[in-house]
């Protein structure tokens, strides 16, 4: 890898499923187009949050990443190598070094396996990063890593808590001493109180490891306390993408002031001070009107125009690039960041308390 390479290239990412008619001959009558076209860079050491509604096709991107689902179109390459296309061993070398962390820590863990079992599993596949004799003694020292007891290696599953058992999928993604983590929303299926030591430790483990994460959450507060840059997807494309401070206090896409008018704060009074504009040159909470199109269908153009306040007829004929725009590229401040729309502008906001 090249100094100043990317660690990881995604460039042009799809992923359409088909829909299909009829029972004994099946013909493809259309397609959901659960990812349309993305494109990000992951540096070393680095996090990158990926944030939007369910349905947007942020999940879909992650486990294209790992190699769970094979893209339609795109290219996704590692340390320069595009591994889209790569099966068999030449897979299995570069899975070790990508990692997962799933969502649901209550179904992501074989009931039947124990603690131990399931920590070790990776061993099994990839018996070269730690011989036979000396799996036990790795599999403590992961569950101390994650803070967990080493004495709980024989423990089944349903023995621990829901942040117990996250702890336990963490440990299980870094057996194999990755660079790259993607994790899934790891931390919406826990009370509030257990997400923050999650994140945490996830912060921590990044520090001593090196790791560089893929982090997705549909919870803005969570990812802004973690990642260095921020992708807003909408509808299967990224509609934003810059630092925290660009896309949480400088927004420019309408989909992105939408998201974070709606995030509470601890005093309401506070919502006033926002400066930004909804329909006209109001402040405040921005209400979208109408509902997300189906990504079996989607609006020509920009996705997003069917519920923005400021689409003109050029949103209905033309998709408007990813790019920094017009009006921000000759500035020097810090609203100068990608955004997928015609018609941006600067919402400024307050910092988060």
């Amino acid at each position: 890898m090249a100094p100043g390479e990317p660690l990881l290239e995604v460039r042009d990412l799809v992923k359409h499923y088909p829909l299909t008619q009829g029972v004994l001959i099946k013909k493809q009558v259309g397609a959901v187009k659960a990812v349309d076209g993305v494109s990000f860079d992951l540096q070393q050491g680095e996090t990158l949050g990926i944030v939007g509604e369910s349905g947007c096709g942020k999940s879909t991107v992650a486990r294209m990443l790992v190699g769970l689902e094979r893209p339609t179109d795109g290219h996704i390459r590692y340390r320069g190598e595009d591994i889209t296309r790569l099966s068999g061993r030449a897979m299995k070398a570069v899975r070790r070094n990508i990692q997962m962390v799933f969502q649901d820590p209550y179904t992501s863990l074989n009931p039947r396996m124990t603690v131990g079992d399931i920590i070790g599993e990776p061993f099994e596949i990839h018996p070269e990063v730690a011989p036979k004799g000396d799996r036990r003694r790795r599999v403590q020292e992961l569950l101390e890593v994650v803070g967990l007891n080493p004495e709980f290696i024989n423990r089944y599953p349903h023995q621990f808590s829901g942040g117990q058992r996250q702890r336990i999928g963490i440990a299980r993604g870094l057996a194999l001493r990755p660079e790259i983590i993607v994790a899934d929303e790891p931390v919406s299926a826990l009370d509030v109180s257990v997400q923050a030591q999650v994140v945490n430790l996830l912060a921590r483990l990044q520090a001593d490891f090196g790791l560089s994460y893929v982090f997705i959450a549909h919870d803005l507060s969570v990812v802004r306390h973690l990642s260095d840059r921020v992708a807003v997807m909408y509808l299967g494309r990224i509609a934003e993408i810059g630092t925290g401070e660009q896309i949480y206090d400088h927004p420019t896409h309408p989909y992105t002031q939408a998201l974070l008018s709606a995030v509470p704060v601890p005093d309401p009074g506070a919502r006033a001070h926002r400066a930004g504009a909804s329909a006209g040159e109001g402040r405040g909470r921005i209400l979208l009107s109408g509902d997300v199109p189906s990504p079996a269908d989607p609006p020509s153009g920009c996705h997003f125009r069917t519920r923005c306040w400021k689409a003109q007829e050029l949103c209905a004929r033309v998709e408007p690039p990813l790019a920094v725009p017009t009006a921000f590229r000759d500035a020097t401040g810090p609203a100068r960041h990608a955004s997928a729309c015609h018609f941006a502008e600067e919402r400024r906001v307050v910092p988060s308390e």
